[in-house]
């Protein structure tokens, strides 16, 4: 019989502790007891049941635990717990509690969870502190509200610490938090995290919270712990099919009630696929991960203009967003129970969005840490759900080195009969310059992120096929890029759209369809009035004068040339001893004969025998004639350089 709530179903699957919140050691506050309850909260996870005995004990933790488990509660109720210990009430601006966080929507999260219990302390007040505000605006806050705890992003905390005028105290600090350490340091946070602990005493508690354990964090935690206590907590991966039983497969990093699949299939039919798990899927709460904000940009226009997708609510949310409209995206999509949220990995970190149904990785994240981070938005706490990673067939190795992570996948295989979306994709693009621009962008902008991949040996960008991936992305064209130009990259599987010029697709929207007509119009003007010259030919360029070459190379020169002429020489003697040439020839060739033609002190007759008898001989002399000059120009040389260094 299944379990009838959500709690007994967490506890079923071991996500829940038989540690009640009201029987912990030391024992918790009667009203933070009644906060957790009207909250839903009675009994605690197992990362809660090991972290807040030590917090409350006077020891600093260093916590190593799945995404979902239940971290934040973890340091807010020991933090609530430990200032509502002191003795006396604090100053308006008496730091007491400092609790950092690496983006500004975990940051706002962390301080709306912190509400209810934060309201259950007499005369402690807190701030949030993230980027978006004016620094003025913001100090000007500080000054006249004053805080207690300050939670907020490394970067604004840096700002206002830094500042004398802020006012604040941080003398008496009794706890720092820093949440998910090893993204603090990742987004080079490591400057402004120093700051922030040379500004605070010693003799505080501290607590290192993070879903993954990197060097950098292990150097942080000696930097800034005093002999801390590690909780590490793990749960068991189990791969789950709908048919099928469980199998064990040992120690996971992954919550239990996350089930995690893989599906490969080819370049040019990943986007159809993409929309039939969508549609198969539709009802659910889903997020859809792509690699860049030029990406989430292009499919968020793209996915609603497909007749499959039409009506469903789809929502884009990427780093580049101005902080108004992040803002609106994620409460929209939180307050949907059913809807797409396309997004980059800015939402892959402690956001605890209600009821995720569902993950979707559609590019696979550059840095292979952040894949549990993205899958952990689903199945968070007490609940269930679903994650999905997309590979091309050259990435299949990929799942088992995600398996000796310990991230086990199952494989769901790819459908042979879903629709073919490209088509529409492409009508979309001839109708709307707008379509087109955008998916050219991200396009060029996802080659480039694959070749920023961690795991480079699987994710080899060189081994792209780019016809098919242009094909995914229903591109009219294969963009002019130096990554296709300067290398040997597949265009195979491209079908080019035959009679379409590019340059006179119009916006659908008419202002900018104006203002480009405007831009080609004065353009042309420009062009007409100050037309381009001719482009002359490229003149040869003269021969630099040479340098006056040193005496040891002007000698080098010498040798090999009386080498050379040595050695043509001696093929002329061989030439005359085999008797292919004859002695006035080989005189002729070398330049030794006299200038009538005719030997000196005989005549004619004479001039047989002597070629007989004296062929060798004068041969023999000239070679040694030759060697002697050589030898002498040696030494002449020489002489020379002895006269030079003196």
């Amino acid at each position: 019989m299944a379990p009838s709530t959500p709690a007994a179903a967490a506890a079923a699957r071991g996500a829940l502790t038989d540690q009640n919140f009201s029987e912990m050691n030391p024992a918790l506050s009667a009203e933070v007891v009644e906060a957790l309850h009207r909250g839903g909260f009675r009994r605690c996870t197992p990362v809660q049941a090991a972290t807040i005995p030590h917090l409350l004990s006077h020891k600093d933790v260093a916590v190593d635990a799945a995404t979902g488990s239940g971290k934040t509660l973890a340091f807010i109720v020991p933090v609530v717990e430990i200032l509502r210990r002191r003795s006396s009430r604090p100053k308006s601006h008496e730091v007491l509690a400092v609790i950092v966080s690496p983006t500004r929507e975990l940051s706002s999260q962390i301080y709306n969870v912190a509400q209810p219990f934060i309201a259950t302390l007499k005369g402690v007040s807190s701030m949030l502190l993230v980027g978006g505000l004016d620094i003025k605006a913001e100090l000007k806050r500080v000054e006249e509200e004053g805080a207690n705890i300050l939670v907020g992003t490394p970067g604004k905390l840096y700002d206002i610490m830094q500042r004398d005028d802020a006012s604040l105290d941080y003398k008496n600090v009794e706890i720092l938090i820093l949440d998910e350490a090893d993204r603090l340091l990742d987004m080079g946070f490591q400057k402004h995290v120093n700051f922030i602990l040379s500004k605070l005493p010693k003799l505080r508690r501290t607590g290192l919270f993070s879903a993954t354990q990197t060097k950098a964090v292990a150097d942080l935690s000696k930097a800034g712990l005093r002999n801390p206590m590690k909780v590490e907590v793990k749960t068991e991966a189990k791969l789950t099919s709908k048919d099928a039983g469980q199998q064990e497969l040992g120690p996971s990093k992954t919550p239990l009630g996350l089930r995690l699949e893989y599906m490969i299939c080819e370049a040019s039919k990943k986007s159809s696929q993409l929309v039939d798990f969508l549609v198969q899927n539709s009802g659910k709460k889903i997020m859809v991960y792509f690699a860049t904000c030029a990406c989430v940009d292009y499919w968020a226009v793209v996915l609603p203009l497909l007749n499959s997708l039409k009506g469903s609510p789809i929502i884009s949310y990427h780093g580049k967003m101005k902080q108004g409209p992040r803002e609106k995206a994620l409460a929209s999509f939180s307050a949907l129970s059913s809807g797409i949220l396309v997004c980059t990995d800015v939402a892959a970190r402690g956001l605890d969005i209600p009821s995720v149904d569902l993950i979707v990785q559609y590019d696979p994240p550059q840095d292979p840490n952040v894949f549990i981070h993205r899958a952990g938005r689903t199945a968070r706490y007490d609940q269930e759900g679903d994650a999905i990673v997309f590979l091309l067939p050259k990435e299949d190795t990929y799942v088992e080195f995600l398996k000796l992570r310990g991230l086990p996948l199952t494989e769901r295989e790819c459908p042979s009969n879903t629709e073919d979306v490209v088509p529409q994709i492409r009508s979309a693009a001839l109708e709307d310059r707008n379509v087109m621009e955008k998916g050219l962008r991200a396009f060029v902008s996802f080659i480039r992120a694959y070749k920023e991949h961690h795991c480079t040996y699987i994710f080899r960008w060189k081994d792209l096929e780019i016809g098919k991936l242009a094909m995914e992305y229903g591109l009219l064209q294969i963009p002019s890029m130096p990554e296709v130009k300067h290398h040997s990259l597949s265009l195979e599987g491209f079908i080019p759209v035959h009679d379409v010029d590019v340059t006179q697709i119009k916006y659908k929207d008419k202002a900018r369809e104006k203002q480009r007509k405007k831009a080609l119009k004065r353009k042309a003007e420009e062009e007409a009035e100050n037309p381009k010259p001719e482009k002359k030919r490229t003149r040869e360029k003269p021969e630099k004068p040479k340098r006056k070459k040193t005496g040891k190379q002007r000698q080098s020169v010498q040798t090999k040339e009386d080498l050379d002429e040595l050695a043509h020489e001696y093929r002329l003697l061989k030439k005359l001893k085999r008797g292919d040439i004859d002695e006035d020839e080989y005189e002729k060739l070398t330049g030794f004969g006299d200038s009538d033609g005719v030997a000196s002190g005989g005549d004619a007759s004479d001039l047989d025998e002597r070629k007989e008898s004296g062929n060798n001989s004068k041969a023999q002399k000239k070679l040694k004639q030759r060697g002697k000059n050589r030898g002498s120009r040696k030494f002449e040389g020489k002489s020379k350089m002895k006269n030079k260094r003196r």
